[in-house]
């Protein structure tokens, strides 16, 4: 809603206008999602780290909205944030060798749990395909992710982004709702996935875990030969 304030109408004229909005709505057919799905643990050797995650609450709260450009579309309100926060509790609890919920993003002079470090996921971008007036039921969701890796007081060890992609494997669906969703758990799952296998690959991310292993290796020094 905006911030501009008008003044109220007459009576006879509100009431007129009130039932005009009910029936365009009742004619829209306005279409609602709550994103849900299962999203299994990877199947991978856990880095021996203990990560701190913190999901703001734009990313708790995810949603996007797609208002109909013509009177043949439908709105749709596709809510992501609880599935967003499912996925990749289930990730990195997979990933690494223990993760701990943050209260707050991580600053300094603030009391913070021991962690080697924290992440902070967002959705910067999400776009979907429709089909446009045809009844198969085939959809495209997109996403672009982007994390933020901090020390526990707020200093950046790494920043970058991520794409991920998700289509309706078939058009044999009950609803249009029933293959929004389906394209959504799938774009998480592909989330999931180039995450898991890219992570160690980012190169600020290599350093970073180069320099943990660093004072281990220094402790122990060289071998004396015998």
């Amino acid at each position: 809603m905006s911030g501009s304030t008008t003044s109220a109408p007459d009576r006879p004229l509100a009431g007129v206008l009130l039932l005009a909005a009910l029936l365009l709505l009742a004619g829209c057919g306005a279409k609602e999602v709550v994103v849900a799905g299962r999203f299994p643990e990877p199947t991978m050797s856990k880095l021996p780290l203990t990560l701190g995650v913190w999901y703001d609450d734009a990313f708790r709260q995810h949603e996007f909205f797609d208002e109909a450009k013509g009177r043949a579309e439908t709105d749709w309100l596709v809510r992501t944030g609880e599935a967003q926060v499912q996925l990749w509790d289930t990730l990195l609890a997979g990933m690494f060798e223990r993760v701990v919920p943050m209260d707050a993003r991580p600053a300094p002079e603030q009391m913070n749990p021991a962690v080697d470090a924290v992440l902070i996921p967002r959705v910067d971008e999400l776009q979907y395909a429709i089909p446009a007036q045809t009844n198969i039921k085939v959809y495209e969701i997109w996403m672009r992710y982007a994390f933020e890796l901090v020390t526990t007081q707020g200093e950046t060890i790494a920043d970058w982004t991520m794409t991920a992609y998700g289509k309706t494997p078939t058009a044999f669906l009950q609803s249009d709702e029933a293959a929004v969703n389906l394209a959504a758990v799938v774009a998480l799952r592909d989330a999931g996935a180039h995450f898991a296998t890219s992570f160690t690959r980012v190169p600020e991310v290599t350093a970073w875990m180069d320099a943990l292993d660093a004072p281990t290796t220094m402790a122990a020094g060289p071998e004396t030969p015998r």
